[in-house]
Order: structure tokens, then C-alpha cells, then sequence
């Protein structure tokens, strides 16, 4: 009797004391958390409606300007009769051979470093050269490709100079996305693998690559993405305003569209400006092209992995 005494008064102190702090606390977590989602709701939907507001302006103002003649027509000191035929023509012949150069030195780096030299110094130091230079601003590698490709190599002011820029640009980019779909392969696959007597190349080959494909398509995406959109790489290596004919090979000069729109908007003239317009709105439908392409590959690998 005692003892359950004691243990029941014991049990109300604990009520009276600890109980209203807990109480307290846990109310100002829920509070917190309210408080943050609120937040965060909030700044979605600035950011949606500034978007919003932004692609708004671009198609009024040029999408009565959108024709096939806009499209085909070369670049010309009239806004009505100036087109974009230069500029998209120059953008996928950069895009190409920028995804040509990157993306298997790119792929090849990353299974390098995760799958056959995951702990040696060697792979430790290139790692934090590749995620320092993820973060170094795009006229540098401008500059870098100037001096490399333009000067040192002999390639002039051409769009294989403007490529290999690019590609050295997102090169970072789809090393890391890359490693990190590596590791989300589960060890059992390989191990499951090698027991079969598979080697270390058919393993990688025919197991962890088609299980990170949907991952290494993401980091492909950004990427290509980003380059897109670049244009002071591509000034500093000698890409012009004002070209006429498109690129037929890759030693041709050459123009892209970021150029082409940067162009338009600092000139005077409002009809200008609407051409500026009218040529943001076909580079986006490039960008989500690529992109829809991109995320149909990628789902119809990921149909294929049967665990």
C-alpha cells in the first residue's frame, strides 16, 4: 500500500511539473512548423507568380511576331524583315556537339571515381577540383576557352571552340549528378553480380548503369539546360551578333540565340525588342524540347528494371 501510494504521488508531482513543460513545448514546435510552411508557401507562390508574370510579358509582346519567316529568315537592320535562321541553327549545332564532348568524358569520369578509385587520394583530390569548379562563374571558362581552344589549338572564333567551351562548363555538373545515381544502386546488385561470376565491367555495364540511368538523364538535363542559356562563355570565345548564313560546318563562325536576343534588347528601336521577345519564346520551346526528350528516355529506361 505504501508503495502505491508513493508511486501515485509521484506520478502527480510528475504531472504537475513536467507535464506543462512538455505541453509548452511541443506547442511551440507545432507553432514553429506552422510558421515555416506558411513561409514557404508563401515564397512558392512569389516565385510562381513572378514566373508567371514574366512569361506573360514575353508572349504578349512576341508572339504575334512568331511566323515562318521569323524562323527562317537571316538577321537583317529592319526588325520586320530580321529572323532568327542564324541563331536557333547555331544553338542546336551547340547543344550537339556540346553534349558529344561532355557527356561520355562526363559518364566515363564519374564511373572512374565511384566505381574503381572510390578511396584512393588521387580520386579524393579530383573530386574537390570537380566541386570546385561547379561553382566558378561561366566567363571564366570563357576565358579559359579562349586561350585554350581559340589561341593555343588554332580553332579561331569557331563553333567547335564554342562547344568544347560549353562542354567544359556543364562537365562538372554531370560528373556529380552521375556519382550520385551511381550510389543509389544497392550494393546486393553488384554483390548479387559478381557472384554469378560476372566481372567488374559487365557489372557496372549491364546492372548499375541501366539502374542509374533515370538519375544520370536529371544531371544531363541541368546541364544542357544551363548551357543553353550561356552567353558571355560564348562572347569572350568570339561568338558574333551579326551572322547571316547558318553554320555548316564546325569551323564556320557562328551566332546563338542568347546572343541574338542580348543583340535585340540593346538596341533602340521597339521593333527590336519584340524580336527579343519573340526569340525567348522559341528558345524555351527548345529548352523544354530537349528536356520532354530527356524525361521520355529516361522513363522508358526506367521501365526496364524489373527489382
Amino acid at each position: 500500500m505504501a508503495k502505491s501510494k508513493i508511486s501515485k504521488e509521484a506520478k502527480k508531482r510528475f504531472k504537475r511539473r513536467i507535464r506543462p513543460k512538455t505541453a509548452g513545448a511541443t506547442r511551440f514546435y507545432i507553432m514553429q512548423d506552422r510558421v515555416f510552411e506558411y513561409f514557404a508557401l508563401t515564397c512558392t507562390f512569389i516565385g510562381i507568380i513572378t514566373l508567371g508574370f514574366l512569361l506573360y510579358n514575353i508572349f504578349s509582346t512576341g508572339w504575334e511576331r512568331l511566323s515562318l519567316d521569323f524562323i527562317m529568315n537571316p538577321i537583317s537592320g529592319r526588325p520586320e524583315r530580321s529572323g532568327i535562321l542564324a541563331a536557333w541553327s547555331g544553338t542546336l549545332w551547340l547543344m550537339g556537339l556540346t553534349a558529344l564532348f561532355a557527356l561520355p568524358i562526363g559518364i566515363a569520369t564519374a564511373i572512374y571515381l565511384e566505381e574503381y578509385e572510390r578511396r584512393s587520394r588521387f580520386a579524393s583530390l579530383i573530386e574537390i577540383n570537380i566541386s570546385n569548379l561547379a561553382g566558378v562563374p561561366s566567363i571564366i571558362y570563357g576565358l579559359l576557352g579562349l586561350e585554350i581552344f581559340v589561341r593555343v589549338m588554332g580553332m579561331g572564333e569557331s563553333i567547335l571552340a564554342g562547344s568544347l567551351t560549353l562542354a567544359l562548363l556543364i562537365l562538372p555538373i554531370i560528373v556529380v549528378s552521375t556519382r550520385e545515381s551511381l550510389r543509389t544502386v544497392p550494393k546486393t546488385i553488384r554483390e548479387a553480380s559478381y557472384a554469378l561470376g560476372a566481372s567488374k565491367w559487365q557489372t557496372i555495364w549491364r546492372q548499375v548503369l541501366p539502374a542509374s540511368v533515370a538519375g544520370i538523364f536529371t544531371g544531363v538535363i541541368l546541364a544542357l539546360s544551363r548551357a543553353i542559356g550561356e552567353s558571355a562563355p560564348l562572347i569572350v570565345v568570339g561568338a558574333l551578333a551579326y551572322v547571316k548564313h547558318p553554320p555548316s560546318w564546325v569551323n564556320d563562325e557562328f551566332t546563338a540565340l542568347p546572343i541574338q536576343i542580348f543583340n535585340w534588347v540593346s538596341m533602340p528601336k521597339e521593333g527590336f525588342k519584340i524580336n527579343a521577345a519573340a526569340g525567348i519564346i522559341v528558345l524555351l520551346f527548345i529548352t523544354f524540347l530537349m528536356n520532354g526528350i530527356a524525361v521520355y528516355l529516361r522513363h522508358r529506361w526506367q521501365k526496364k528494371i524489373k527489382w
